[in-house]
C-alpha cells in the first residue's frame, strides 16, 4: 500500500474513533451526574444535645434532632425540657434551604438525562446526528447551557450548604432552648451531624461543571467550523492594473519603430535628458553691426 493508502485509512480510522471518545466522555459524564445528585438528595443528617436540669429527674441527656432533604429545616422540631416541670417545650430550627438543593438536584437530573439521550444518539442515530451538521451545534448548545447551570447550581448549593450547617450545628441549637439560659441548667451537644456527603455532592457539582466545559471543546471541534477555517484558501494579491502594462508596451513599441525608421527619438518621453534653449545658444555666432 502506498502513502497516499496510509494516508486515508489513518484519517478514516481517526474519524470512527472520535465518535467514540464522545460517547466515553458521555458515560463518563453519566457517573459524575448520579453522585452529584444522589449525594444530595438521599442525604439525612442527625445530632445529638442534653440538656442537664438541676433536678436530676427533669434532665433529657440524649435529644435526637433529625434532618434531611430537601432542608425545609423551619420544619423541623425536637421537644426539650424546660426544667420547670414535667413539661417540655417544642423548638424548630431555623431556615428554609430547599431552593437550592432541589435546584442542584434537578440540574444533576437533567443532566443525566440528557447525557443518556446523547449515548443513543451517538450509537444508534450517528448519521442523523451529523446529517447537515445540525447535531452537533444543537449538542454544542445544549452542552453550553448545562456547563452554566452547574456552574450556577454548584455555586448556590455550596452557599446553601453552608447555612445548613450553621442552623445544623448543635452549639447553635442551644441557645434557642430557653432552658439552657439559666446558669443552673447545663446544656452540651452529644454528637454532630455528619456532613461528608453533602461536601462530596458539591465538590462532584464542580467536577462536573468542569467536565461539561472541558467537552465543549470537542463538540466545538465535531461541528467542523475548525475545518472550514483552517482549509478556506488564504486571499489572493490584488493584480496590478491593466492600463499600465499597456502604456509601457505601446511606448517601447513606439521607440523601437522610431530607430528602425532612422527618426530621433522623441526628448519629451521619460528617460531622455532635456536641454533648454540657452543651452543650444551657447556656440552659435553672434553678428554685430555697425552704428553709424
Amino acid at each position: 500500500m502506498n502513502c497516499r493508502g496510509l494516508l486515508q485509512l489513518r484519517l478514516s480510522s481517526d474519524c470512527e474513533l472520535f465518535p467514540q471518545l464522545v460517547m466515553r466522555c458521555c458515560s463518563f459524564f453519566q457517573f459524575f451526574a448520579i453522585f452529584a445528585f444522589s449525594t444530595c438528595g438521599s442525604y439525612s443528617g442527625m445530632f445529638k444535645i442534653a440538656v442537664e436540669c438541676k433536678s436530676w429527674v427533669q434532665s433529657d441527656l440524649s435529644i435526637e434532632v433529625e434532618f434531611e432533604y430537601p432542608f425545609r429545616l423551619h420544619q423541623e422540631y425536637f421537644d426539650a425540657p424546660t426544667c420547670k416541670s414535667e413539661y417540655k417545650e417544642r423548638v424548630f430550627l431555623t431556615g428554609d434551604y430547599s431552593s437550592s438543593a432541589e435546584f442542584f438536584v434537578t440540574i444533576g437530573v437533567f443532566a443525566f438525562l440528557y447525557s443518556m439521550a446523547a449515548l443513543t444518539i451517538y450509537v444508534f442515530f450517528f448519521e442523523k446526528y451529523k446529517e447537515n451538521n445540525k447535531g452537533p451545534l444543537i449538542d454544542l448548545g445544549v452542552t453550553g447551557v448545562f456547563a452554566f447551570m452547574w456552574l450556577v447550581s454548584s455555586a448556590a448549593w455550596a452557599k446553601g450548604l453552608s447555612n445548613v450547617k450553621t442552623a445544623t450545628n448543635p452549639d447553635e441549637v442551644i441557645t434557642m432552648i430557653h432552658a439552657c439560659e439559666e446558669d443552673e441548667n447545663r446544656c452540651r451537644e452529644v454528637h454532630d451531624p455528619v456532613m461528608s456527603g453533602l461536601n462530596t455532592s458539591v465538590a462532584f457539582g464542580f467536577i462536573n461543571l468542569v467536565l461539561w466545559a472541558g467537552n465543549l471543546w470537542f463538540i466545538y471541534r465535531e461541528t467542523g467550523i475548525i475545518a472550514d477555517s483552517v482549509l478556506a484558501p488564504p486571499p489572493q494579491e490584488k493584480p496590478a492594473a491593466p492600463d499600465a502594462h499597456v502604456k509601457q508596451g505601446a511606448n517601447e513599441q513606439e521607440t523601437y519603430s522610431n530607430k528602425q525608421a532612422g527618426y530621433p527619438p522623441d526628448c519629451s518621453q521619460e528617460g531622455y535628458p532635456q536641454y533648454s534653449q540657452g543651452s543650444n545658444q551657447q556656440g552659435a555666432p553672434t553678428s554685430f553691426s555697425n552704428h553709424m
